[in-house]
């Protein structure tokens, strides 16, 4: 095997790369006979007025989508914005306690603690059990 292919190996690859060549001529002529390449190209070229139906459909619908798109980055920026002024009102805060000589880590705790208690001012306090102290009275 290993010497007929060393004799007569390039009259093998250019039979091959020949036989390759028309083979891709004959197929490129059978798909140039057809119609179309696709089932539903006879009927839009019957149909104009589909094609252009379809078309600003497809228009309004990413007009849509993009103006859908476009209010959900207002809101997310306009969050951002009120994260960012909240922020900045903490660190005033901070600020003018450290000016008094007050320390800013309690007051940072007792501003939370207003945030969290205006959240739940409008929910039930639970009531808590009678406690037992761990050790006697003596």
């Amino acid at each position: 095997v290993g010497s007929v292919l060393s004799s007569y190996g390039w009259y093998i690859l250019l039979a091959a790369v020949a036989v390759y060549l028309l083979v891709q001529k004959k197929v490129s002529r059978s798909l140039a006979a057809r119609p179309s390449g696709r089932p539903g190209a006879a009927e839009a070229a019957e149909e104009p007025d589909v094609v252009v139906r379809r078309q600003e459909a497809l228009a309004a619908a990413r007009l849509r989508m993009q103006e859908e798109l476009n209010a959900q980055a207002e809101r997310y920026k306009e969050k951002q914005r009120q994260l960012e002024e909240e922020k900045r009102r903490q660190k005033i805060a901070m600020w003018e306690s450290m000016q008094e000589g007050k320390s800013y880590k309690g007051n940072l705790k007792l501003n939370q603690q207003e945030v969290e208690s205006g959240a739940s001012a409008s929910a039930v306090p639970k009531s808590k059990p009678n406690k037992k102290p761990l050790r006697g009275g003596g």
